[in-house]
């Protein structure tokens, strides 16, 4: 298939294609014109990198994922670095979760003196956000 075809049946766009062929991540094969062409395993790659952008992976963090599946293992969530890269997306949520609650808790308390009419500390010493952290569906991605 072309790459046209492959982005509409990914839901992506073609310049993102070219941008995972540039990293390494799917590899076209040139027919006699020249042109870009795919297969079914690339559908297949670009499906498991889009979950798990989905999941809040980062691009290159979907590598082991793409390379397992290269190798011809069907089940890559289950090779070594496919385990390994869920180990640390989940230690990473995590620590998000844990500076997330800390700031929450702060709130809290400010809130609650507020309320109470109490003193509140300074202007702009409340804490910056430990964890930057945009939910998967906003995270922006290339076109």
């Amino acid at each position: 298939m072309r790459i046209g075809e492959l982005a509409a049946l990914a839901g992506t766009t073609t310049r993102t294609l070219r941008y995972y062929e540039a990293r390494g991540l799917i590899t076209a094969r040139r027919d006699a014109n020249g042109h870009r062409s795919y297969t079914g395993e690339d559908l297949r790659l670009l499906r498991q990198i889009r979950l798990l952008q989905g999941f809040g992976f980062e691009l290159e963090e979907t590598r082991p994922f793409v390379e397992c599946l290269r190798a011809g293992d069907p089940a890559a969530p289950v090779c070594t670095a496919s385990l390994d890269a869920y180990r640390a997306r989940i230690a990473h949520l995590d620590a998000c979760i844990d500076d997330l609650a800390a700031i929450r808790d702060d709130l809290r308390g400010r809130l609650e003196r507020a309320e109470a009419g109490a003193p509140l500390d300074a202007p702009g010493a409340a804490p910056a956000p430990l964890c930057a952290f945009t939910p998967p569906a906003a995270a922006p991605r290339p076109r």
